[in-house]
């Protein structure tokens, strides 16, 4: 944990983004994303762990000290995918590899299908496609989610009195994580306000999305990934409980015991996810 880190802000054409650095600088170049509602402090634990690589760990916009989108304007999966390659753009990174755990494993397996050419290795973390549905019920979705859209203007962020508060209660968020690594993400997700604090993150994230893909869209961009994959599966997190979607995917799998943010939660989980990652890594 006192690994050297570097702190680096990345004014991008569209939006400016926050980043942790690590890593020599002639390691082999790394994009790590992070899950929804978390930041760049996901990786705390285990990018110190992973040896010969450049790894950049971005604050997703809209999360930790990353801005948020302009007014109007959603957080959709292909908004993210662009980001990340106006990220490697402005890097100078013309090959580059994706390190993502959860949503940062969707968006960065919907790079890697889209753009084949652009990355070397594709690393996943309890992630792969975002949840699908048929085309039947797509009108009623939007609907509901413009409604829902209209509501947040109404809503307000929870206030903390303390910091504990705040670390419990993401300690209980609807993926919970251990103590641990809630004070990690509230470290970079936390802001002060009028009666103590509030979390940074873009209140228009706890919005549904108004489209899904159709599992055939969703398998598309898997199908296309031409690099390395290597996917951890935790144990007791979201994957496992989807076997049929684990058996059709054309990457190699590890399960692991832990849950969702095994790589986050404890030092033992970290360094199994970093065993798996720096033979993947250095493989020829």
């Amino acid at each position: 944990m006192s690994t050297p880190v570097e702190e680096v802000r990345l004014s991008l054409p569209h939006i400016e983004l926050a980043a942790h650095l690590f890593g020599p600088e002639d390691g082999l170049p790394v994009i790590a994303l992070h899950g929804w509602l978390d930041n760049a402090n996901s990786f705390a634990r285990l990018a110190p762990k992973l040896t010969g690589l450049r790894i950049v760990a971005l604050d997703m916009a809209g999360h930790g000290h990353s801005a948020h989108r302009p007014t109007g304007a959603g957080y959709a999966l292909w908004d993210y995918v662009f980001d990340v390659l106006q990220v490697a753009e402005q890097l100078g990174w013309k090959r580059f590899a994706l390190l993502g755990h959860s949503l940062g494993a969707v968006v960065s397996t919907a790079l890697a299908g889209a753009l084949p050419e652009r990355v070397t290795h594709l690393g996943l973390i309890d992630g792969v496609i975002p949840p699908t549905a048929s085309g039947e019920h797509a009108a009623e979705r939007l609907g509901m989610a413009l409604q829902a859209q209209l509501s947040l203007q109404d809503k307000r962020k929870p206030v903390y009195t303390t910091l504990d508060r705040a670390v419990e209660a993401r300690m209980k968020g609807l993926v919970a994580v251990s103590r641990e690594a809630a004070e990690l993400l509230a470290q970079r997700g936390l802001m002060p306000v009028p009666g103590g604090y509030t979390w940074r993150s873009d209140s228009r994230l706890t919005l549904a999305s108004p489209m899904r893909l159709t599992d055939e869209q969703a398998m598309a961009f898997v199908r296309r990934v031409a690099c390395p994959a290597q996917l951890i599966v935790a144990a007791e997190g979201m994957l496992a409980k989807h076997p049929e979607l684990l058996s059709q995917l054309p990457f190699s799998a590890t399960t692991l015991p832990g849950g969702h943010h095994l790589h986050l939660n404890d030092e033992s989980g970290a360094v199994l996810v970093a065993d798996c990652f720096n033979r993947f890594f250095s493989a020829p």
